[in-house]
């Protein structure tokens, strides 16, 4: 993956991984794509609420050894 596209959240607590997903997102062009990893528990209800207030799409949820990766699409 490409640095433009990848988002290491992993050690940060609710709420700062959708905080700053919202900031990178931000500067993102509408239909890019941005994968996030995540060890907060919470992130698993947190992020899909999040791309569905924001309208962007999570295209896919991976559960990980400790956390979950999360690939959006700006919307």
């Amino acid at each position: 993956m490409s640095d433009g596209t990848f988002y290491d959240l992993k050690g940060l607590k609710c709420p700062l991984p959708v905080l700053k997903t919202r900031r990178r997102l931000a500067g993102m062009q509408r239909g890019d794509e941005l994968s996030i990893e995540t060890t907060d528990p919470l992130a698993v209800i947190d992020v899909p609420h999040f791309c569905t207030e924001d309208g962007h799409a999570l295209i896919e949820t991976v559960k990980l050894e400790g956390g979950h990766r999360f690939r959006i699409r700006k919307g």
